[in-house]
């Protein structure tokens, strides 16, 4: 994937668009407007056991792709010379559109020819749930390309009784081929579709064929075809037109669609199979089908054994209401840093029963964050942690709710902090060729351990110096929290002067900076991952940092390394002047004292990557084009550059913004598409897969939603040979034919979606129903029973200081959850029977071979 979609994605919040559900009565029925809103989130561990190549040299230069049907969306780094590589890449995106399949293919890097796909796995999006949370391991299954479908068909069959000029009759099928919707893009490009229209049965196989519709996804065909079904031997008026049963069973009609190849093979693209005999009742059938792989397309032949991959996959399906009803567990959850004790507040409770921290977390800490309770509720639980610490030098060491509260705050407040301090010198590290190499055994043939050491330490001491400077630029939430707990860290261990320093550096170098360091592209700090020399000098370089932020290696003059050469390397900063800084800059960032701004501050940088755009200008032939281009927004601007780190060729100020919409596919025959509308010429769009147009769109938007002469409404689609293509008017300056869709404009620092976050926590309380029962029992059982505790078993595995008090949170949580369940339940329904069977919601799901 351009621009990968990782956990630091999960800092910005996207809107998909809503399906309203209009009610005649708001105040009883369920929801006036409901949108369903999809997310993926896990892990791309690793893969084992991938076929050889033959010959002397079985490696492969192996990365992993996630793909919505045969669009990618996700790329891995490239994994060199390993038949067993390990990825250890984490994910986490919204998922824009409807699709059929989740596929991971597993590639093998190809430098001067096409990638080679080794192996896929392919989980339709009904099974998903079978794998939600879990670490599963599954066999790879090999790419044919007769089974790599998507997309789906709109068919009309008839059955009518016709007379020949000599008195016989004639039964004659009718086929109308309306459209196609969804057909994947080949070589990233919309395709020319056709299809092939035959009729099978006993000894026959008419076929007929359609024209090529160019560059679109979803074609509309319109064509009609007829076929001769039976004839009869005579014919009398007063019979009834019959057509036998045993004829009608034996047909079947086949719909093939093509990718039309022009000079190259023709693309298979899918089928349908749709038996005649589903007009015995009727006179017509019309419906919309699931395009199918071909006979045999997903069953090869005994073939090798192409591996395994390890996944983990959470998907979500979120129903989110109206905010009127999300107000009483907001309201029960927001109350959760006042609780006394925190182990009974609801939030901390939540924590407790669900099976993965992380699905918590995640909602928690934006809704949190959101009404600034994140610094209360975090400080309550870090305080309860401390209470289990015994030693000062593990002191937020593990992976408790505290810590995972905080890694997420992090990734969502920090990403400006990371660019400004650390992505000019990343930039520098990853586009030079120094060689930091200092392990005796992977030292190449020519290199100067000496040299290498020394290119280290420059990169190692230009690094720490930018950190230890950039205290001003550390958001004040994270300042704040971090004063919390160097203040509670200090009073758990009084007699420890280090204690309060650790407790800091524990997250600020450990979990914030060292990780950005070994993995700036999962941070946006970088456009690709980098190559595999990179990576070692990042991880080397990363190993440094952390080791020096960690106050009890600097103060105590010992490492934790467990490598000698790199024992030997960290002696050149075991100084006192390393440890002042580290003492001054921790000091800094756990402040209470307001941050002034110098008055200088810096452009938040946003989002960049690699798109597509449409020529602002006219070319010397008159026909306007498309280049690929770097762009990057930052709070004040969005540019575009012939190559990253180039002079912007194009610059829009935000102020300038009017809408930012999709583009519909059908003003160029061009796939995700969107539209930049601004004081000069619309500057159009094109991102590489649904994700990506997706969280462009959403940055856009909320960085200029509160720009002044905001447009009510636009055009969907473009305005081409001096005509709108939308709604064929003529002028340039008609007002736009359809509202715009960006929500209102926020007054909060960080804008987060809460009652899609409240939506989420609502769907975790319903998961874990049984937990929260057993959680409810253990706090009777600890109630009634004073003696020793005899069978812990059902609850030793919850935190229950107070089992009063949770209790009563648990009831009032079951309550507000029951009340919740009413509207899913009432919305649930309606849309089961809203889509029917064969509509385009709902296509039918045609048999396969």
């Amino acid at each position: 994937m351009a621009a990968a979609a990782t956990p630091a994605a999960a800092a910005s919040s996207q809107a998909p668009a809503a399906i309203s559900t209009a009610e005649p009565e708001a105040g009883n029925e369920d929801c006036r407007e409901v949108r369903v809103l999809q997310s993926l989130r896990g892990k791309i561990c690793e893969a084992k056991n991938l076929l050889p190549y033959l010959g002397p040299n079985k490696m492969r230069d192996c990365f992993c792709t996630i793909n919505l049907d045969q669009e990618e969306v996700y790329r891995t780094q490239v994994v060199e010379k390993s038949l067993s590589p390990f990825f250890s890449e984490e994910f986490y995106f919204e998922i824009p559109r409807t699709f059929q399949y989740l596929s991971f293919y597993v590639y093998d890097k190809n430098v001067l020819q096409r990638d080679l796909r080794i192996g896929k796995v392919a989980i339709k999006k009904e099974d998903l749930c079978n794998h939600s949370g879990k670490e599963t391991w599954f066999s790879l299954q090999p790419v044919d390309s007769n089974s790599e479908v998507q997309g789906k068909v709109h068919l009309e069959l008839k059955l009518n009784e016709l007379i020949t000029e000599n008195g016989t009759v004639c039964q004659q099928l009718v086929v109308h081929i309306k459209a196609c919707h969804g057909l994947p893009l080949i070589n990233g490009q919309s395709c020319d579709p056709y299809a092939t229209v035959s009729l099978v049965g006993p000894s026959r196989n008419d076929q007929k064929k359609t024209k090529v519709k160019k560059k679109t996804s979803n074609p509309q065909f319109n064509e009609i075809f007829y076929f001769e079904v039976t004839r009869s031997s005579s014919y009398t008026r007063k019979s009834q037109f019959q057509v036998e049963e045993e004829d009608i069973e034996k047909l079947e009609i086949r719909i093939d669609l093509w990718n039309n190849g022009n000079l190259v093979q023709d693309v298979f693209l899918g089928e349908i199979k749709v038996p005649v005999s589903v007009l015995r009742n009727d006179s017509s059938h019309q419906a919309w089908y699931l395009l199918q792989p071909r006979d045999n397309g997903n069953k090869s032949s005994k073939t090798d054994d192409l591996g395994s991959l390890r996944l983990n996959i959470c998907y979500t399906e979120d129903y989110v209401l109206p905010s009127e009803y999300y107000s009483p567990l907001k309201t029960l959850l927001l109350k959760s840093p006042d609780v006394q004790p925190i182990s009974a507040s609801a939030a901390y409770i939540l924590g407790e029963i669900c099976r993965d921290k992380n699905d918590a977390v995640l909602p928690l800490v934006r809704l949190l964050l959101h009404h600034d309770k994140l610094v209360p509720f975090v400080t309550a639980v870090a305080e309860l942690d401390l209470k289990d610490t015994q030693d000062a030098n593990t002191i937020f060491r593990g992976n408790s709710l505290a810590t995972r509260c905080l890694d997420e705050m992090m990734k969502i407040v920090g990403g400006h902090y990371l660019k400004v301090t650390l992505k000019s010198i990343l930039d520098e590290i990853c586009e030079s060729s120094k060689s930091c190499e200092i392990d005796p055994i992977k030292l190449k043939e020519g290199d100067n351990v000496e040299n290498n050491k020394e290119n280290l330490r420059y990169y190692v001491d230009k690094l720490f110096n930018t950190i230890i400077k950039s205290s001003m630029s550390c958001p004040t939430v994270m300042c704040d929290i971090f004063y919390s707990l160097r203040q509670i860290a200090t009073q758990r261990f009084p007699n420890d002067p280090h204690v309060q320093y650790s407790a800091v550096s524990s997250f600020v170098f450990l979990r914030f900076f060292a990780v950005a360091v070994v993995s700036p592209h999962t941070f946006h700090l970088r456009p690709h991952h980098p190559d595999a020399q990179t990576i070692r000098t990042l991880t080397l370089i990363s190993k440094t940092i952390q080791t020096l932020g960690s106050w009890g290696s600097l103060s105590k003059s010992k490492s934790s390394f467990k490598e000698t050469f790199m024992c030997e390397f960290f002696k050149m900063f075991q100084e006192e002047g390393y440890i002042t800084a580290v003492k001054k800059f921790l000091d800094e960032i756990s402040s209470t004292e307001t941050k002034v701004s110098s008055g200088t501050s810096e452009p938040v940088h946003l989002k960049e990557g690699e798109m597509f755009k449409r020529a602002q200008g006219r070319t010397r032939i008159g026909k306007k084009n498309f280049k690929k281009r770097w762009f990057c927004l930052t709070s004040r601007e969005l540019t575009y550059h012939k190559q990253p780190g180039k002079d912007a060729i194009y610059t829009i100020p935000v102020k300038n913004i009017l809408a930012v919409e999709k583009l519909e596919e059908s003003s160029f025959n061009k796939k995700n598409m969107f539209q930049v509308i601004h004081t000069e010429k619309p500057l159009y769009v094109q991102a590489n897969n649904c994700v990506e147009a997706n969280e462009w769109i959403d940055v856009l938007c909320r960085v200029s939603r509160c720009n002044q002469n905001r447009l009510s409404s636009f055009h969907p689609s473009a305005y081409l040979n001096g005509i709108w293509l939308c709604c064929q008017e003529t002028s340039e300056s008609t007002p736009g034919c359809k509202p715009c869709t960006a929500g209102v404009p926020a007054d909060i620092q960080i804008d987060i979606d809460e009652d899609r976050e409240t939506e989420r926590i609502y769907s975790l309380f319903t998961l874990s129903l049984l937990k929260l029962q057993k959680m409810e029992e253990a706090c009777g059982t600890i109630a009634v029973y004073q003696g020793p505790q005899k069978e812990p078993d059902d609850y030793s595995n919850f935190v229950i200081e107070d089992s009063v008090t949770t209790f009563k949170t648990i009831q009032q949580i079951k309550s507000i959850i029951e009340k919740l369940d009413e509207p899913h339940e009432k919305y649930r329904k309606k849309r089961s029977s809203s889509a029917k069977y064969g509509s385009k919601e709902n296509p039918i799901i045609g048999k396969t071979s």
